[in-house]
């Protein structure tokens, strides 16, 4: 029968998937909100080379900035947009387009523990295309769905703790 709904092919869509790491950081909640809201200072925290801010400065809701990450021979573009930012509680969220239409939501939040520590909440929500490229990207990436996060919080508490260990001097 033309027209029914059951006769329509239902296109797969890989389930999203969440990583949630989460971090105590022995630095001032104030300096992981720098290092998290200064776009160009990223590539020497996170595994990323950042080649554009736009608009140039500190991070505002719907700047966007640019990267590459990966090894040499594969690097893999990246597009940044920050969509919140509330710097009261500490609190971030950004859009991040792979390539092959993997999307990542990023939100991180950042307690305050005592003046000289705090947590870090970092959750990934990965996105995949709909249908068989989806699934396949989704197998490909396998466990650095939660290796990479898992890195990008180690590398962003080492950054945050050598800042703290340089202001007390």
């Amino acid at each position: 029968m033309r027209g029914n709904v059951a006769s329509v092919p239902h296109r797969h869509v890989p389930k999203p998937y969440a990583s949630c790491p989460t971090a105590v950081v022995n630095a001032p909640a104030g300096i992981v909100w720098r290092l998290l809201t200064e776009p160009t200072g990223w590539g020497g925290v996170f595994d990323v080379r950042i080649t554009k801010v736009d608009p140039p400065g500190p991070a505002i809701v719907g700047q966007k900035f640019y990267g590459e990450s990966g090894p040499r021979l594969l690097r893999l573009r990246l597009t940044f947009e920050y969509i919140k930012i509330d710097p009261g509680p500490h609190v971030l969220e950004l859009n991040v387009q792979f390539p092959f239409g993997v999307c990542v939501r990023e939100e991180l939040d950042c307690i305050p523990l005592s003046a000289t520590q705090c947590r870090v909440n970092y959750h990934c929500n990965f996105s995949f295309p709909a249908g068989w490229r989806g699934a396949l990207l989704r197998l490909i990436m396998g466990h650095r769905l939660d290796t990479g996060p898992i890195d990008s919080l180690a590398r962003l508490k080492r950054a945050a703790e050598q800042a703290s260990s340089k202001q007390a001097l």
